[in-house]
Order: C-alpha cells, then sequence, then structure tokens
C-alpha cells in the first residue's frame, strides 16, 4: 500500500520522541496505557478467558469491579480535565466577537474558515460534547454510590449510551455538517482584520472529482470506475489486504481523509466506538443480572449490534460513491445504497480494499468555483453548465495551493 511504503520510520521514530517530552502528552500516554490494561483486562472477565486463571465467580466479579472503577476514575477524570474547556467554548460562543470566532474555527472548523451557519452548528456539538461530560458524572455517581448487586441495571446501561454515543455523535455531526467541508471566501483587502472576521463569509464549497493517475489507462474525460472487483483481486497487494482485515478502522479513516471525506482520527474514533461500544454496555448489564437465559441474550444483542457497527463503513462508502460519481451495483433489491452497507456487513476487508485501490487509481482534485471576481451577468449556457479554468483545479496529492484571488470560475 502506498500509505505504508512512503513512511519515513526514523523521522517517525524522532517525532515520537520529541512528543512525549511534553508534559502532558506524558500524561496522555500514561492515560492511554493505563486504559489499555483495564479495558483489556475488563474484556477477558466479561469473555471467560480468565476463567482457568480466575476460577471461581467471586474473584472474577472482584476483578472486574477493580477494573471497571479503575475505568470509571479514568474516564471521569478526562471529563473533568476537559469540561472546563467546553465551558470556555460556550462562553464563546455565546459572546460570539470577532476574536471569538477565530479561537473556536480554529476548533471545530476545518481547516479553521468560516462556514454556513457555523455558529449553530458549533452549538450542536459543543452541547453534545457537554451532554457526554454529565452522562460520565451520573455513570460515576452510580458506580461509587451504589454496591454492585444494588446498582441499577438500566441506569448504568443508559448512561454508557450516552457518554459513548455523545462523542461518536459529535464527530459523526462535526464531519457531515458544513464545519467539516471545504469552502472557498474572499473579503476586500482594504477591511481591517476585525472587520474581515466579523463579515466574512463563505461563498462557494470547494467540489472534489476523480481523474485517473498516470499509467491508469483511462482518459481524463472518462468517468470514474471502480477498481478491482469485491473479491478476486483482494490478495493481489498483500499489506492491503493484511491492514484491511487487522487494521481496518485506521485505513478507513486514513482513506475517508485523502478523499476529502473528513477527519481521519474522528473516522477511527467513531468506528472503533460503533464496534466495540455495544459489546461493553450489554454484557456489563448482563453480568448484573443473576438470569443465564437473559445474560446469554444481552451478550448476543452486545455482538449483533457490534456487527452492525460495520454499516458506518457502508454509509460512507454510499458517500464517496454519490460525491465521485461510482457506478453503483444493485445486486440487493435493485437499491444500490443497500447493497453498499450489505457488502461492507458481508465482507468489510473486502470492501474497504476496493475503495483504498480505488483512491490509489485516482488523484482527488479540487475545482474552486469563486463568485466574488465575476459579478456580471453569466450567459445561460455558462450558467447551466459551468467549466472550471484549468487554474481553478488542483490536486490534492501534490499540495499545490491556488491562491483565491488567481481563481476565475464561474457562478453556478
Amino acid at each position: 500500500m502506498p500509505f505504508v511504503k512512503k513512511i519515513d520510520w526514523g523521522s517517525l521514530w524522532d517525532k515520537s520522541k520529541e512528543w512525549i517530552r511534553n508534559p502532558m502528552n506524558m500524561a496522555l500516554f500514561v492515560w492511554i496505557l493505563a486504559v489499555g490494561v483495564s479495558g483489556a483486562i475488563l474484556f477477558m472477565v466479561m469473555t471467560g478467558m480468565l476463567n482457568r486463571v480466575l476460577p471461581n465467580k467471586p474473584q472474577r466479579d472482584t476483578w472486574f469491579e477493580v477494573n471497571n472503577q479503575i475505568l470509571n476514575a479514568l474516564f471521569t477524570l478526562m471529563c473533568l480535565y476537559q469540561h472546563p474547556r467546553r465551558f470556555y467554548h460556550l462562553a464563546l460562543l455565546c459572546r460570539w466577537r470577532a476574536s471569538d470566532m477565530h479561537q473556536l474555527r480554529q476548533v471545530y472548523c476545518k481547516d479553521g474558515t468560516c462556514k454556513p451557519n457555523e455558529r449553530k452548528h458549533m452549538m450542536v456539538v459543543i452541547l453534545l460534547l457537554h451532554l457526554n461530560c454529565f452522562a460520565q458524572y451520573a455513570l460515576c455517581g452510580l458506580n461509587l454510590g451504589y454496591r454492585r448487586p444494588q446498582r441499577p441495571v438500566i441506569g448504568v446501561a443508559l448512561t454508557i449510551s450516552v457518554a459513548i454515543c455523545a462523542p461518536a455523535v459529535a464527530g459523526l455531526y462535526n464531519n457531515l455538517s458544513p464545519l467539516g467541508k471545504d469552502y472557498e471566501a474572499q473579503v476586500p483587502p482594504e477591511v481591517d482584520e476585525e472587520s474581515q472576521l466579523q463579515q466574512k463569509t463563505p461563498e462557494t464549497e470547494r467540489r472534489y472529482s476523480l481523474v485517473p493517475r498516470q499509467g491508469h489507462g483511462e482518459s481524463a474525460g472518462s468517468s470514474p470506475q471502480w477498481v478491482g472487483g469485491l473479491f478476486e483481486d483482494m490478495w493481489d497487494d498483500m499489506s492491503l489486504a493484511y491492514l484491511s482485515v487487522f487494521c481496518s478502522c485506521c485505513v478507513f479513516g486514513w482513506n475517508m481523509s485523502r478523499l476529502g471525506l473528513g477527519n481521519m482520527y474522528v473516522h477511527i474514533a467513531t468506528f472503533v466506538l460503533l464496534c466495540l461500544a455495544p459489546f461493553f454496555i450489554f454484557d456489563l448489564a448482563a453480568i448484573s443480572v443473576d438470569d443465564e437465559a437473559v445474560r446469554d441474550a444481552l451478550g448476543l444483542a452486545g455482538i449483533f449490534l457490534c456487527v452492525l457497527g460495520l454499516l458506518y463503513g457502508g454509509f460512507w462508502r454510499i458517500q464517496m460513491r454519490r460525491r465521485f460519481g461510482l457506478p453503483e451495483n444493485r445486486a440487493c433489491c435493485g437499491k444500490p445504497d443497500l447493497t453498499d452497507c450489505m457488502q461492507w456487513l458481508c465482507c468489510y476487508s473486502c470492501t474497504l480494499a476496493q475503495e483504498v485501490r480505488t483512491a490509489d487509481a485516482y488523484e482527488v482534485v479540487l475545482v474552486v468555483q469563486d463568485t466574488l471576481q465575476d459579478k456580471q451577468p453569466m450567459p445561460m449556457h455558462h450558467r447551466h453548465h459551468p467549466t472550471p479554468t484549468a487554474a481553478a483545479v488542483r490536486s490534492l496529492d501534490d499540495g499545490v495551493t491556488v491562491p483565491p484571488s488567481s481563481v476565475s470560475a464561474t457562478r453556478t
């Protein structure tokens, strides 16, 4: 896979050493390590992997409760660390001055630029993040206020669900809303900086398209096609095949990011939460139930919902197909959207490998349509058939920057 082959491991190691020297990053690394160890022990106790080491049920219950409380303390500590910052952002959003806009855009807007209706969208994201903190506080109260046998199962399941889903929904909303999209905007040069922040408004959304790379064998005017079949070309690139199977969340997030479909880390975190959170929620509830049949039913329900988390990949395959005009597959009841979702459910690794091969075979280009330069009425054929100039098209892979003032395009 080109991504793996381009990694400079020496430079990556140097950057890692530089990163860990920061005291805050040291604390974050210790926090992640503690969460990983406690989560792994909790997972092995819940799935019975430690039954030979801990043959007695009281022993397993003790280990479960200890690691559950450790995880509860770690996530509550993180919420206590993040919550004041989220209150500060809420205060900035309510005040909404010029300097406040700039500061909030750096955190919540892609590339730190102005977006349409950005204040409303930021409010949704910030409120969801506040909901995450309050749900974690409620879960902490239940864990500390009740002994395990008396702890309300519904309350624990509800608070865990909200604490996990709220940041996942916030990340997904941030990607799908205008906050996660690209826009071009211009401001007259004679306006001062503060007025720019107040008056700057997005004029056009950036449009992405795919053009064949050199040697791919397609003409530039031909429509994009999926590269390779779903199953037969899976093992042509062994590195891609193994990464798609064992590291699918990371490969998926990276691929969506280079296609301009959202932030890589948000995709990875959301995908992991959707595929793992149901298992922990339902199994935590099952452990508190004495009825064996109910416990098994809750465990199976958690596993089933984890599998349905793969629909997140199907949703973004639909967005990829629609944005770049890729061919539809109507194998499932003649509905291409349903087919995309079923491909992810039935063989997520094959589907992801096909998406990566397609992105490797094409270059993502950006078409910028600027309406500030042209104030004259456009002829009807230009309005209905906009043709961007060559200067308005740039390749994201080459990293070429075209200043807005040099772009001349048509009004749609």
